[in-house]
C-alpha cells in the first residue's frame, strides 16, 4: 500500500526530513495515499485490526508481569517493565485515534503541505530559521534510535547465550519455549517495537513542524505587511493613501483568517493525542529516572530514554510558546501599521474613517493568542513541559524514599 507522499502546490514532492521520512512508512500512523484502491485499503484496515491485537496482546503479557512483581512487592523489578507497559498504552490510545480519524489526517496534512508549508524555494531564510528551530527535535529522534537499537540487539546476545527470553518484561499465560511459538513472539516484540518507537519520535516531530511552520507563516504575513506598508509611505499618494493601506489591511486579514483557520484544524487533530501524550509523560518520565538512578551503567537505555523524553517535552513546549507569543503579537501588529502617518498625510476624509474603523476589528480579531492544547486542559508551551517535570521528580523522590525503607527493612 502506499502512503500518502507529501507535495507542494506544484506537484513537487516535498524532501521530508529523515524523522519523517521513517514515520512515514509507519502504516498505523501515517495515512494511505488518496489513489489507494477500495481493496487495498480493505488490507490496510486488516493489516491494522492486527497491529491492534498484538498491542492487546503485548499489553496483556506485560500486564501479568507488572502484577506479579506487584503482588511480591519487587519495586525494582516492577519498575523495570513499566516504562514499556505505559508507552504500549499510550500508543494504543493513540493509534485507536489515528485509525479513527485517518482519513481527516491524510486532508490535514495535505493543507499543510499546500498552503501552510514554508517553501524552501521560496524563502530560504525562513525555512532555514525553521530548521534551526527543528534541530532539537532532529536529536530527540536519535536518540529514540539509541533507545530502540538497545532492544532490537537482544535477541542476538539471546543467541549467543542460547537463551529464550523477550525483549520486554512479558508473562503468557500459555508455554512459550516451543521455537515455533517463540519465534512468532519475539518478532512481535520486533515489530511493536519499531511501530512505537517510530510514532514516539515521527509524530513529535511531524507536531513540532505543523507549529514550526505554521508559526513562520505569521512572520512572512508580518513582514510582507510592513515592508507594502513602507511603499505606501514611499509613494505618499496623498488621495489614495487610506484606501490603499485599508487594502492591504483587507488583504492580510484574509490570509490571517485562513491561518487562524488552521490552528483550529491544527488543534481538533491533535488535542486528543497530545492530551494523551502529556498525561503519560510523568509517570514514564518518573519510572525511568527511577531505573536510570538505581543502576545508570545497567540501565543506560532508561537513562538515554529519559534524557529524550524530557527534551521532547520542553522543545515541543518551546514551540508552542513560540507559537502563542507571535499570534499574540498580532494585534499590535495591526496597530503598529503606521495609519497615524497615513491619517496625516491622507486627504480622503471618508476613506480615513474606513481605515480607522478596519483597523480597530482587525485588533480586535486577534486579541488572543493560540495554544495548541490537550483537550483544553492543559496548553502546549514550555511551562507544561517544566511542571511535568517537576510532577516526575515529585514521583521520583517518592519512589526513592519507598525503595530506601524497603531496604532498611
Amino acid at each position: 500500500m502506499v502512503r500518502y507522499v507529501p507535495r507542494l502546490p506544484d506537484g513537487e514532492k516535498v524532501k521530508l526530513a529523515w524523522p519523517l521520512a521513517i514515520f512515514r512508512h509507519n502504516h498505523i500512523f501515517w495515512p494511505l495515499d488518496p489513489s489507494t484502491g477500495k481493496w487495498r485499503r480493505y488490507i490496510d484496515h486488516i493489516m491494522a485490526v492486527l497491529g491492534c491485537l498484538i498491542f492487546v496482546q503485548h499489553n496483556d503479557a506485560e500486564l501479568r508481569y507488572l502484577r506479579r512483581e506487584a503482588r511480591e512487592l519487587n519495586l525494582d523489578s516492577f519498575l523495570t517493565g513499566m516504562p514499556t507497559y505505559l508507552i504500549l498504552v499510550e500508543a494504543q490510545f493513540r493509534s485507536l485515534h489515528i485509525l479513527l480519524h485517518s482519513s481527516d489526517l491524510q486532508k490535514f496534512l495535505q493543507k499543510f503541505y499546500y498552503a501552510i508549508y514554508v517553501d524552501p524555494r521560496k524563502e530560504i531564510k525562513m525555512f532555514e530559521k525553521i530548521e534551526r528551530d527543528m534541530k532539537v527535535n532532529r536529536l530527540v529522534s536519535a536518540m529514540y534510535g539509541a533507545v530502540i537499537s538497545g532492544y532490537l540487539i537482544s535477541p542476538i546476545f539471546m543467541l549467543i547465550n542460547r537463551r529464550k527470553d523477550f525483549l520486554y518484561s512479558m508473562i503468557f499465560p500459555f508455554d512459550v519455549q516451543p521455537f515455533y511459538i517463540f519465534l512468532p513472539l519475539l518478532l512481535s516484540n520486533v515489530w511493536v517495537g519499531l511501530i512505537i518507537d517510530s510514532m514516539m519520535f515521527g509524530e513529535t516531530n511531524l507536531l513540532c513542524e505543523l507549529i514550526a511552520h505554521l508559526n513562520g507563516r505569521y512572520l512572512l504575513m508580518k513582514r510582507d505587511l510592513t515592508k507594502d506598508i513602507d511603499k505606501i509611505l514611499l509613494a505618499r499618494n496623498r488621495n489614495h493613501m487610506a484606501r490603499q493601506l485599508k487594502q492591504l489591511i483587507v488583504r492580510t486579514l484574509r490570509e490571517n483568517v485562513e491561518l487562524n483557520h488552521f490552528c483550529q484544524q491544527l488543534e481538533e487533530q491533535y488535542t486528543v493525542r497530545v492530551f494523551i501524550m502529556f498525561a503519560f509523560a510523568a509517570g514514564l518520565l518518573c519510572a525511568l529516572s527511577f531505573k536510570a538512578y538505581t543502576n545508570p551503567l545497567a540501565n543506560y537505555i532508561y537513562a538515554i530514554w529519559f534524557g529524550a523524553k524530557t527534551v521532547e517535552l520542553l522543545s515541543l513546549g518551546q514551540l508552542g510558546s513560540n507559537l502563542a507569543y507571535t499570534t499574540d503579537s498580532l494585534s499590535s501588529m495591526y496597530y503598529h501599521t503606521n495609519w497615524e502617518d497615513i491619517l496625516q498625510y491622507s486627504t480622503n476624509a471618508e476613506e480615513n474613517l474606513r481605515l480607522l474603523k478596519l483597523v480597530t476589528l482587525a485588533i480586535e480579531m486577534n486579541s488572543k493568542p493560540f495554544y495548541v492544547t490537550g483537550l483544553k486542559y492543559f496548553r502546549v508551551s514550555i511551562q507544561a513541559g517544566l511542571k511535568i517535570l517537576q510532577g516526575a521528580f515529585s514521583y521520583f523522590t517518592f519512589l526513592t524514599s519507598m525503595q530506601r525503607r524497603q531496604i532498611s527493612n
